[in-house]
């Protein structure tokens, strides 16, 4: 399937920035389920610094705002050709052991929910079904809701609240799989919606380490296998290690994000 993206992320500020700069993650990664046409980066009042391989494996864009910008925007454009594997990525090269994936971090810390929502499952010798029963599991127990938690929100603080958006889905899966025994990875990237309409966030989901296949995905919020709609951009162990942006400003003043997203898929 042949995906066209065009992201546009835009902060606007009540003050002057003093110095800002900006850890990009927003360019895919040719890999076994997809491959790059092109892509670009287009930058306003910001210029990059360098760009890298993190230990990741993730393609990084360092950006610093401009002295006294009052606003900057970073557009992310291009084709990705995808297939269709029914979820199994497999095994990627990398630096970090598979035993890396399996530490929590402060999103996932596995908390007294957790453990009882971990209780009610049980691996067996079948992994594969053990991790769609997880994922159901945790679609049940929080509802899809935007507005309820935030990008600092906990795994153990999301199942409290009972709602949340892909990114705390993705969070509690890793928590309770973890603590089963089992690599998990954050994916941050973009997912054509069946209705085509324009977005406001790019998507979230798990990729779990299945012996014999290696690294398979799974969309909590939408209760599926990844599939040819999917388009991998940053991986991690939570979403702070994946998100697209992050980074540090110095300046008095609060900021204003607005992003405007759209996936379509070209007809051939």
């Amino acid at each position: 399937m042949d995906l066209e993206v065009a992201h546009e992320t835009v902060y606007r500020f009540s003050e002057p920035v003093k110095y800002g700069l900006q850890r990009i993650r927003l360019t895919p990664i040719a890999g076994p389920t997809q491959t790059v046409a092109h892509w670009s980066l287009a930058l306003r009042n910001c210029q990059e610094e360098v760009s890298y391989l993190d230990h990741f494996g993730n393609s990084v864009h360092l950006v610093q705002i401009e002295p006294d910008a009052d606003s900057m925007s970073i557009t992310a454009s291009g084709s990705v050709e995808t297939n269709r594997a029914d979820g199994v990525i497999g095994p990627l090269p990398g630096a970090l052991p598979l035993s890396f994936y399996t530490t929590p971090t402060s999103l996932t810390v596995p908390g007294e929910g957790v453990r009882a929502l971990a209780g009610t499952l049980s691996q067996g010798d079948d992994q594969v079904a053990y991790l769609h029963e997880t994922s159901a599991a945790v679609r049940s127990a929080i509802d899809y809701q935007l507005g309820q938690t935030a990008a600092e929100t906990t795994a153990e603080q999301a199942l409290k609240v009972g709602a949340g958006v892909c990114q705390d889905h993705t969070h509690v899966f890793a928590s309770v799989v973890r603590s089963a025994g089992l690599p998990v990875r954050f994916v941050s990237g973009y997912l054509l919606l069946d209705s085509g309409e324009s977005q406001t966030a790019g998507h979230a989901w798990a990729e779990a380490w299945v012996e014999g296949l290696g690294w398979v995905g799974f969309d909590v919020s939408n209760g599926i296998s990844v599939d040819e709609r999917y388009i991998r951009v940053a991986v991690g162990r939570d979403y702070l290690e994946a998100a697209p942006v992050s980074g540090v400003r110095y300046g008095t003043g609060t900021e204003q994000l607005d992003v405007a997203l759209d996936v379509q898929r070209v007809q051939q």
